[in-house]
């Protein structure tokens, strides 16, 4: 029997036949936290008497939500995440630096990837056909420590589009289109996964707008294949080495397929 993104996924970082419905545990590509969830996790890390990151290069604190800070609190946390990331190694990304899940997406996010951060959007590294998902405080401190944590492999819903989109259409229109066909609930705990000739000529741009809102239908993650596209964004960004080509088996079961002319 075939496998969804979210299932091949699964199963090559955690080395099981990982089926929907099923617990893996799974290896952890990248971690991050930014810095109004960040302080949190931190003191969950600290409160828990963890003392190293299992892989401090590939663990990211961002300062980018509250940056410049507003506010003396925020300013502390700041200062509390710039101790943090100095004395375990991690890679700190200060004020001005960008968005996190901008800079995940130019910079660390590959196909096939596992990746967890302290921010409902880390869904966004999706586009890339990284299995990328958002995380409580808790969970994050423990999977900066430990590289891994336990998921349950998420039921599949494929989005077909068809067609091409028309002037003055773009990504946003799409997944608010899909968004108010299923509502805000209506892929919680689903992984989301996008095909279609629409799909295949979107950009990395688009893609990054799609996957990155996701999250707002309640899906798990929200996967793209891994493409032409893919690699020729991967190579522009001087990163064409992790690209790897990625795709569902034709006869993956999903739980709901839906069927959008993109004309329309």
């Amino acid at each position: 029997m075939g496998k969804t993104l979210a299932e091949k996924v699964l199963s090559a970082s955690s080395n099981e036949d990982a089926r929907a419905g099923n617990i893996v545990v799974a290896r952890l590509d990248l971690v991050f936290v930014q810095d109004t969830t960040g302080p949190l996790a931190v003191r969950q890390f600290d409160e828990a008497g963890l003392t190293a990151l299992h892989n401090p290069e590939r663990t990211l604190v961002f300062l980018d939500h509250s940056a410049p800070s507003p506010v003396r609190q925020l300013s502390n946390d700041h200062m509390f995440l710039r101790s943090f990331a100095e004395e375990k190694g991690a890679v700190l990304s200060d004020i001005g630096e960008g968005v996190c899940h901008q800079i995940v997406a130019e910079s660390f996010a590959s196909p096939g990837e596992v990746i967890v951060g302290s921010d409902s959007h880390t869904v966004t590294a999706g586009a890339l056909g990284a299995f990328a998902t958002g995380m409580g405080s808790t969970d994050i401190a423990i999977s900066m420590a430990l590289g891994k944590t336990w998921l349950r492999v998420p039921e599949a819903i494929r989005v077909t589009a068809s067609g091409h989109f028309s002037p003055g259409v773009y990504a946003k229109d799409f997944i608010l289109h899909l968004i108010g066909l299923i509502g805000a609930d209506g892929a919680t705990y689903k992984s989301l996964e996008f095909g279609g000739e629409a799909i295949a000529a979107m950009s990395m741009s688009g893609r990054l707008t799609v996957a990155n809102m996701a999250i707002e239908a309640g899906a798990k993650v929200g996967l793209f294949p891994s493409d032409s596209v893919t690699e020729n964004y991967l190579k522009s960004q001087g990163r064409g080495e992790k690209y790897i080509a990625l795709s569902p088996d034709p006869d993956a079961t999903y739980e709901n397929t839906i069927e959008i002319d993109a004309s329309q």
